[in-house]
């Protein structure tokens, strides 16, 4: 407890002698509109590739239903390919989920390439506010930074904004 407590001074202490700002920047991420567009064609893209998924799902599960009806009247060499081809296609709509939703998966790499160029340029917008208006230390309101109380005249996020263009 004493740490936290002495911690928590030592940070104030610094930060009393530092110009502090902070933005928002879902709420800058909003005021543009490529993040917008971007958005919709992530949005439509998840769809078409879930859809996509769904599909393969629904052949699987109706192959299985029509082999659960069908597999006391088949010879044990059918049974088996059947459950093969089952299978085969379970781990094919696992593959593709894993391509499309993964972690480094291909929705991942387009939202990359779509967003990471408007995140770039609000940090680029950023930097030269704090540069131009000698901020020391600019805190992201949004992020996972835990802010118990901020004063608005410390928000930038509008002139972050403006300096954007928007």
């Amino acid at each position: 407890m004493k740490k936290i407590i002495i911690l928590i001074l030592a940070i104030c202490s610094v930060l009393q002698s530092q110009n502090v700002a902070y933005v928002d920047s879902k709420y800058i991420l909003e005021k543009i509109p490529d993040f917008e567009s971007a958005q919709d064609e992530l949005n439509a893209i998840t769809l078409e590739w879930q859809e996509e998924i769904d599909i393969m799902k629904k052949e699987v599960e109706q192959l299985y239903r029509t082999y659960q009806a069908e597999q006391y009247l088949l010879p044990d060499e059918k049974k088996k390919q059947r459950e093969e081809t089952i299978i085969s296609l379970e781990k094919e709509v696992k593959l593709l989920t894993k391509k499309r939703f993964g972690p480094n998966g291909d929705l991942y790499t387009k939202q990359q390439a779509l967003i990471q160029p408007i995140q770039d340029l609000i940090f680029s917008a950023v930097n030269e506010f704090a540069e131009e208006s000698k901020f020391d230390i600019i805190f992201d309101k949004s992020s996972e930074l835990i802010m118990l109380f901020s004063h608005p005249d410390l928000d930038k996020s509008d002139a972050i904004i403006e300096k954007l263009g928007y």
